[in-house]
Order: C-alpha cells, then sequence, then structure tokens
C-alpha cells in the first residue's frame, strides 16, 4: 500500500510561517491563495544586503526575485548563471519535478534558504566568474519552451 501524499501546505500556513522566521524577517501580503513576501538578506557578514521578493500561488512552485540591489549592473553585463530570467532576476533554487521541493513543504525550511545560499554563490562568481553553486538547469529557449530536458553540466 502507497503511503499517502503529505496535503499541500496553505499560502496561510507559508505565509504564517514567514512572518514568524527570523532568518528572513519582513512584510507580506496574502489575497486569494498567493502571499507575496518582501525580506532583506546577507549571505554573510561582509555581503551586501539584498531585498528578496517571493511570490507563491498555493499549489504552485515559489518564485524568488532580486528585487535590490541591481545584480545585472553588479555583474558587469555578464549573463547571470543560474536563474530563469534575467531582468527581474529570478533565481533557480532547485530542478523542478526533482522531489527537492513540493508544495508540501515550507518556504522557510526550503526556499528562503536556499535564497541566501544562491546569493552567497553569486557573490563569489563575482570574484572568481565561475558557478560554483552546482546544480542542474534546464535549457529554455526566450519562448520558454524547453530545448533539452537538463542540461547535466556543471557550467551553471
Amino acid at each position: 500500500m502507497k503511503a499517502a501524499r503529505p496535503k499541500p501546505l496553505t499560502a496561510a500556513q507559508q505565509y504564517a510561517g514567514l512572518r514568524n522566521c527570523p532568518l528572513c524577517a519582513g512584510r507580506g501580503t496574502l489575497h486569494m491563495g498567493t502571499l507575496t513576501w518582501n525580506f532583506e538578506v546577507q549571505p554573510t557578514p561582509l555581503s551586501r544586503t539584498y531585498h528578496l521578493r517571493i511570490r507563491y500561488r498555493q499549489r504552485d512552485a515559489p518564485d524568488v526575485v532580486v528585487v535590490a540591489p541591481d545584480l545585472a549592473e553588479l555583474s558587469g553585463g555578464r549573463d547571470i548563471p543560474h536563474v530563469y530570467q534575467q531582468k527581474p532576476v529570478k533565481l533557480c533554487l532547485y530542478l523542478p519535478g526533482s522531489g527537492e521541493w513540493s508544495p508540501d513543504r515550507r518556504l522557510v525550511d526550503t526556499i528562503v534558504p536556499w535564497a541566501i545560499l544562491w546569493l552567497f554563490y553569486f557573490e563569489d562568481w563575482l570574484t572568481t566568474g565561475e558557478w560554483n553553486g552546482g546544480g542542474n538547469h534546464p535549457k529554455v529557449r526566450c519562448d520558454g519552451v524547453k530545448k533539452n530536458p537538463i542540461d547535466r553540466r556543471r557550467r551553471h
């Protein structure tokens, strides 16, 4: 007999988790099953402060966007690695369909620490020119259609 699949957390449950998490203290809204959460973080004590926005619609994948500073400006015009979108920068934090994240998992235990870790690797990339954050990233054309299911090279 198969184990019962955990129930997805509601946007309200995710919102409550974010409100009570000191790691991502911030402000947000909750409206009709969609939450938006804005917060500031520093990946290390020597890092700059980043303003992030999480948007989560119940049962969908969360989006994390870097609101400030302008990462394209910081990158000196280089394409930023391991993102779904360059402007605004939409972070790639996990491989969809891999089971790393699902709607039954808390944003404060997954997406928030992953976003902070992504920023750590971004700062490292600014200095070294190499993405050391690992991960796989689907190849996507500008029109959003996948070219190839997974790019397994460690270039992202």
